[in-house]
């Protein structure tokens, strides 16, 4: 069967919440984006999970298939909840994975740092990008940021250059609701994003959580991954979207 691109767009992958309990779940999402015409993804590792060898070598064999490794937080848990913002986003968006509401600007910056460090205290390819669970990244400011060993940082609104500091706008969509409420948002949240990347040109953003061919979107998922981006992303994501595998 042909399939149909959609030569508008440019767009790249990631696949969120890579975890030793969700590793199968996120091959199955590999092999299917593939087989519809995408090119690697990026994966989104949580490094503070039970990581053991056989999980291990599956990272790098990943890597080696010309998939990108990006950090993503320590636990993708928060332990509390710290003040008015955390407690709305909690209830509208997070539940409790965004972890940095939780914590002050130190506490982050350790966080950002040791998620970082993992990656090569466990022979894997040190990332350049770090996407905050819920792309919640809390109280860093600019200095903050460039102080860590990330190139770029990954937040709803689109990437933020640390060296620069500066914000480089890009359409986001998802496809994680558990329940109705959460549905309607996210297609109504997905429609205007998707108009915004034809409009201006920008890279779309597709994040993807190891669940959601479970949920309520499923249907909307299997359409977007059904139309590969004809183009290739341009500005940040051009710098650390895995290479194409020949």
């Amino acid at each position: 069967m042909r399939r149909h691109r959609s030569p508008d767009l440019r767009a790249w992958l990631s696949i969120h919440d890579v975890m030793p309990e969700t590793l199968d779940r996120v091959a199955s999402l590999i092999a299917h984006s593939r087989a519809q015409g995408w090119a690697p993804a990026t994966l989104l590792v949580v490094p503070g999970k039970p990581w053991k060898g056989a999980a291990l070598a599956q990272l790098r064999r990943w890597h080696d298939e010309g998939h990108a490794l990006a950090a993503h937080g320590w636990l993708h848990r928060a332990l509390h909840v710290r003040g008015l913002r955390h407690r709305v986003h909690s209830a509208l968006i997070s539940r409790d994975a965004a972890e940095h509401l939780a914590l002050d600007r130190a506490s982050i910056g350790r966080l950002m740092q040791a998620s970082h460090d993992w990656f090569g205290e466990h022979g894997l390819p040190l990332p350049t990008l770090y996407v905050p669970p819920a792309w919640a990244l809390g109280d860093m400011d600019r200095a903050s940021l460039r102080a860590l060993p990330f190139r770029h940082i990954e937040v709803t609104s689109g990437i933020i250059h640390t060296e620069s500091g500066r914000l480089e706008a890009q359409p986001l969509i998802g496809f994680e609701a558990d329940q109705r409420w959460r549905a309607h948002a996210l297609q109504t949240w997905n429609r205007a994003q998707i108009t915004l990347a034809r409009r201006t040109g920008r890279t779309l953003r597709v994040g993807i959580h190891p669940h959601d061919p479970e949920l309520a979107l499923s249907a909307a998922l299997e359409r977007v991954l059904a139309q590969p981006p004809g183009r290739e992303p341009t500005g940040a994501a051009a710098h650390y979207q895995a290479p194409p595998v020949h």
